[in-house]
């Protein structure tokens, strides 16, 4: 991917990396994705950059939605939007049934970060 950074601009950067910052199970508007970046009347901008992001599964642009709570667009289709929403809310509830298969003192709620993606700190 660092090799691949030429091809973004830094505007593209900011967006996929505040993309990032989305817990699992969570989602935010674009214009919240604009405002994290500086750039709080680039909504649409926004939706673009996300329209051509190339690593779906690692930058989860499916968690961005319109400001009034209606899905917006996604790359590869709405229906498969809707389905990773669902799954990932599913998932954060099967592990807090769970609690085994987290470490004792983390537990996933809509207020923590998702651990599993945190730690990535991509260079595009």
């Amino acid at each position: 991917m660092r090799n691949s950074s030429k091809k973004f601009s830094k505007f593209q950067k900011k967006v996929y990396k505040a993309v990032l910052d989305i817990p699992l199970g969570e989602t935010r508007s674009y214009e919240w994705v604009a405002r994290k970046i500086g750039r709080p009347k680039a909504a649409r901008a926004v939706g673009t950059a996300l329209k051509n992001n190339p690593f779906t599964i690692i930058i989860p642009c499916h968690r961005v939605i319109n400001s009034d709570g209606s899905l917006g667009g996604y790359s590869k289709g709405l229906k498969k939007k809707k389905y990773l929403l669902k799954l990932e809310k599913e998932i954060i509830e099967m592990l807090n049934s769970k609690p085994e298969i987290l470490n004792p003192k983390q537990t996933i709620n809509s207020n923590s970060p998702n651990p599993k993606l945190t730690f990535l700190d991509f260079e595009f």
